[in-house]
């Protein structure tokens, strides 16, 4: 189905019209229309358009007005102040354009059919260490960008960087090799749990550490190990592989835990990108892009100077012949424009890094990797922080691991779904209680703007009130126990009818659905979705309030338009969690 488009565009395109017949001269000026509390809209671009033209700018407005045909849609424009204005478009106009949002499976949102290919680097845990609270904001704004992007046309490529390479990977190996049983499961053949697979590499680890430690000899043959590793010795990287499928188990079990698909294909961690580093150093040294200093391969800019005032380069190569970070970097984004034909590479990464992004980005763009065609972004995000508004630690002050994070939240909604329950069995209940409180731990991210920091408070998070996935799952299943008593009553749009205010309140809001979607992924900004849809469930509160749908009963006409409104909110609300990465329960 063609896009619909929204009364704002409708109204635009008429304004524009009248602007053309009423001022030929004036081209085709915007007329710069916005919502308002004064009327449905406002058009403010009179005013430059009357200094430009040296003209009074009511007397154009009012000449504007004149010149626009009486039509359907546009039930009063008034010219206000200096050469506002206010637009206010018709009840049969607003029923209508959402009739035509119902009747899209889309809902209404445009689909960019020319879009081009986003490869999105999110989520990236490192092999052999545990998930912690900073894994966070990654896992969760990345995976609604995804869907967000996805929605909207464009071609998504998930990418997982995993941290599966670097020296620690000698160490564990040897301990491994030493200790030959260290990870070995309960039960050969049985499935093991992310928590069992996580416990054996914390062991593991923490052992091997104490021993390279507290031992010179093995601390050098752990050094050898590394050299083994980088070389491709079979059984050193068969070893190597255990630890990663290790830990691929753990993964998987968080991001199942937080309701994410990740796909094996998906994860391609540091190691991926090996074969490509020397040809990486090569072409940066061979294009004069990096230059050699003191025996290492660097990248200067003039615009990146240490504390002492001297420049502080991007080092592609060691001088020992090691590779660091930043030539993995400049590999993967050889590999997501030449190989997966990326046209966008977002990186949603802490912005804590946003110095080395800025760096590898220019770097790529000298090489001539980026262009005028092919863009990286980086998503930065700010610190979870704790109630006191200190980066979020446990009492002990250790980092807080993540999955102690998600039961907690799961206990908290669980508690409050119990409380509110009626009829639901413990099994729903419990059911009911991942899907909240995961929601609720998502929500509280994504409501958020990236890149500002935010106070994880449980207590708030699984909240009825406020700005909560709570509120927003409430509505949701409000909206659905009304349709179980409405009988025979069917949703049915009547643009013959008028309106009470908080009617069109509710229907000018899910009329802004598409745009809205459209905006958040121009923007990268979930946080804008997340807005959209609190405004929806409060405007859908107020209009539940103060107009009865079921008890007491209305007229047939207006109880089956209002159903048709209940049952557009519900689908806008059940599709733009679902962008969001949240579930929204039919019962709760």
């Amino acid at each position: 189905m063609a896009s619909v488009p929204s009364l704002a565009s409708t109204v635009q395109q008429r304004l524009a019209e009248g602007l053309s017949a009423a001022l030929p001269e004036a081209g085709s000026a915007d007329p710069l229309l916005r919502r308002s509390d004064r009327a449905d809209f406002q058009a403010n671009g009179i005013l430059a358009l009357a200094k430009r033209l040296k003209g009074n700018p009511r007397e154009l407005a009012t000449k504007v007005v004149e010149s626009i045909p009486a039509n359907d849609v546009l039930k009063e424009i008034e010219v206000s102040g200096p050469g506002f204005l206010n637009i206010t478009v018709s009840d049969a106009a607003i029923v209508e354009t959402l009739a035509a949002r119902a009747a899209d499976a889309r809902l209404g949102v445009p689909l960019n059919e020319a879009a081009g290919t986003t490869v999105i680097d999110y989520a990236q845990p490192n092999v052999a260490k545990e998930m912690h609270v900073g894994h966070l904001r990654s896992a969760v704004i990345g995976a609604a960008m995804v869907e967000i992007l996805e929605f909207t046309g464009e071609t998504v490529v998930r990418r997982h960087h995993i941290g599966d390479w670097g020296t620690q990977f000698g160490m564990l190996i040897q301990y491994l090799i030493e200790h030959p049983h260290e990870l070995d499961h309960k039960a050969e053949g049985a499935e093991v749990s992310g928590e069992e697979a996580m416990s054996n590499l914390n062991r593991l680890y923490k052992a091997s550490r104490a021993l390279f430690d507290a031992d010179e000899e093995f601390k050098t043959r752990a050094r050898a190990r590394v050299v083994d590793l980088q070389a491709g010795d079979e059984e050193t990287l068969a070893l190597w592989q255990r630890f990663v499928d290790e830990s691929k188990i753990y993964f998987y079990s968080v991001f199942d835990k937080l309701d994410m698909d990740i796909r094996d294909p998906d994860v391609v961690g540091e190691s991926g990108y090996n074969d490509m580093l020397l040809e990486t150093c090569r072409i940066l040294e061979e294009s004069g892009v990096a230059v050699r200093s003191e025996g290492a391969l660097c990248v200067f800019f003039d615009d990146v100077k240490g504390p002492d005032g001297n420049p502080v380069p991007l080092i592609v190569q060691k001088s020992d012949g090691g590779f660091g970070y930043a030539a993995t970097d400049l590999s993967a984004i050889r590999d997501r424009v030449g190989n997966l034909k990326a046209s966008t590479l977002l990186y949603v990464v802490d912005a804590r890094q946003s110095l080395h992004f800025k760096m590898v980005f220019e770097t790529a763009r000298r090489a001539g990797w980026l262009n005028d065609e092919v863009k990286a972004v980086q998503l930065a995000f700010g610190t979870v922080l704790g109630k006191d508004g200190k980066p979020f630690k446990t009492r002990e002050g250790e980092t807080v691991r993540l999955v102690d994070l998600l039961d907690e939240a799961i206990d908290r909604a669980s508690a409050v779904v119990r409380e509110k329950a009626r009829d639901l069995t413990e099994a729903e209940i419990a059911e009911r209680g991942t899907q909240v409180g995961i929601g609720a731990v998502k929500y509280a991210d994504l409501s958020t703007s990236a890149a500002r920091d935010y106070k994880f408070d449980l207590d708030q998070m699984v909240s009825l009130n406020g700005d909560t996935s709570v509120y927003l799952q409430y509505a949701y299943a409000r909206i659905k126990s009304i349709f179980g008593k409405a009988g025979d009553r069917t949703p049915l749009a009547h643009p013959e009818l008028e309106l009470a205010p908080s009617e069109r309140a509710l229907g000018l809001h899910l009329d802004q659905f598409g745009e809205t979607v459209a905006e958040a992924a121009a923007e990268y900004a979930p946080h804008k979705l997340a807005a959209y849809l609190y405004q929806l469930a409060s405007l859908y509160t107020t209009f539940y309030d103060q107009c009865p749908v079921i008890k007491p009963e209305p007229p047939k006409e207006i109880a089956e338009n209002r159903l048709f409104l209940c049952d557009l909110t519900a689908r806008t609300l059940h599709q733009g969690m679902a962008l969001l990465g949240i579930r929204t329960p039919e019962r709760l």
